[in-house]
């Protein structure tokens, strides 16, 4: 994909940390090359996180954000704090933002013990280095800059992407399943819910993944699916659809022909696909009451017949045959206590990074909640959970 095209899920998250007024504005404006972020003398300027989109190299893609001071005050500032918080469950590196002429606080010992905790990545900057007698040398975790004159700007950037181990080899969505040569078709529904003129993303990076495995793609709805097969001169790989007619779908594919799920891939490529096949045979297990988060990563609009309010609840009911209570969660928000819930159904995530997705995982382990996805559900339901996961024969054997 190209820089203006790749998803944020898919870029390196720089996150920028540090209390008022210690130059966090001015660095994000000094690495950015832009204007990107108001600056100001009087403390607590940013009151809200700003990301940009941008290439850093060795890094390649990346999402920079700012975040509203760590020792923000008042009832304001104690949800500013808050927010400055959450965006570490994205981060895959922190730049902590020290004012060098008065040292590291509380508050920055406190951000680098979170740090720490959660395995994240940092640098510490000594900003306003301009305003010591003498720079001391840049260390392995440490740099003295001056984002208002650009002093160690360029160093810092060549930082950022020694401390960060970049792996050649990417995790594939299905690549790892397919030979050059090797078909593959890919059911994708055009319903109400469908958005106009495109492709979802889980769709566009899946036929970019089979294209670079030097496969063939085939694309088609499933009321063309058999009249697909047929034309084929041979029989495809593998079969990938849209969670959602799963059920039709798993009638008209061979038996011999693997089948899966764009969800399921998801699943595997983001998150944790063994804990998320664990998580859905809690559906055997729910009583009447109990409560359900159904939680999307992205935000868009609702309308009738969406999978994630509409058809998934009722797929539930119908399943378990219990009057269960569901509650709804998208885009960045992703409740602190988890505790309420007997299970949490979550999207594929192919808009959140890798990090965030394993985070809300690790949330809901923590709180003894089972988690699965859409395409795990919806095939646990109709059935056809265990072929769904063939391709994966560590997986499958979890259902003998």
């Amino acid at each position: 994909m190209s820089l203006n095209s790749t998803p944020s899920g898919e870029r390196i998250h720089i996150g920028i940390f540090g209390r008022r007024n210690a130059g966090k504005s001015s660095l994000i404006n000094a690495i950015t090359g832009q204007e990107l972020a108001v600056v100001s003398d009087t403390a607590g300027t940013t009151t809200d996180p700003v990301s940009k989109a941008m290439e850093l190299l060795p890094l390649g893609p990346v999402m920079i954000t700012d975040t509203p001071g760590l020792d923000d005050e008042g009832d304001l500032g104690s949800l500013r704090v808050r927010k400055s918080y959450q965006i570490l469950f994205k981060t895959d590196i922190a730049l902590l933002v020290v004012d060098s002429t008065k040292g590291i606080s509380d508050f920055d010992s406190a951000i680098l013990e979170r740090l720490k905790k959660q395995n994240i990545p940092y640098i510490i900057v000594m900003n306003k280095c301009g305003l010591l007698d003498t720079v001391p040398p840049k260390t392995d975790g440490t740099i003295y800059t001056d984002a208002l004159n650009g002093t160690n700007i360029y160093e810092l950037k060549e930082l950022i992407g020694s401390r960060l181990d970049v792996k050649d080899e990417k995790m594939c969505i299905c690549g790892d399943l397919l030979n050059p040569g090797d078909i593959a078709v890919l059911v994708v529904p055009i319903d109400k819910a469908a958005p106009k003129g495109r492709l979802i993303l889980p769709q566009q990076q899946t036929i970019r993944d089979v294209l670079e495995a030097g496969a063939i793609s085939a694309v088609c709805r499933e009321t063309e699916l058999t009249a697909t097969l047929s034309k084929l001169s041979e029989k495809p790989k593998i079969v990938i659809t849209d969670s959602q007619v799963f059920s039709r779908v798993s009638q008209e594919v061979p038996d011999d022909v693997m089948l899966t799920s764009f969800s399921i891939l998801m699943a595997r490529y983001k998150g944790d696909l063994e804990t998320n096949v664990h998580g859905v045979t809690v559906l055997d297990k729910l009583s009447d009451g109990d409560r359900i988060l159904i939680s999307e990563g992205c935000t868009h609009h609702r309308q009738c017949g969406d999978i994630g309010t509409m058809k998934l609840p009722a797929w539930i009911n119908k399943y378990t045959g219990k009057q269960l209570e569901f509650e709804f969660s998208s885009g960045g928000t992703f409740p602190e206590d988890l505790s309420r819930y007997k299970l949490i159904v979550h999207c594929g995530g192919c808009t959140l990074s890798e990090r965030e997705m394993k985070y809300r995982i690790a949330c809901a382990k923590d709180a003894g909640v089972p988690i699965t996805n859409y395409g795990i559900c919806i095939a646990y339901i109709h059935g056809i959970l265990k072929r769904s996961v063939q391709p994966f024969p560590a997986i499958s054997a979890l259902l003998d």
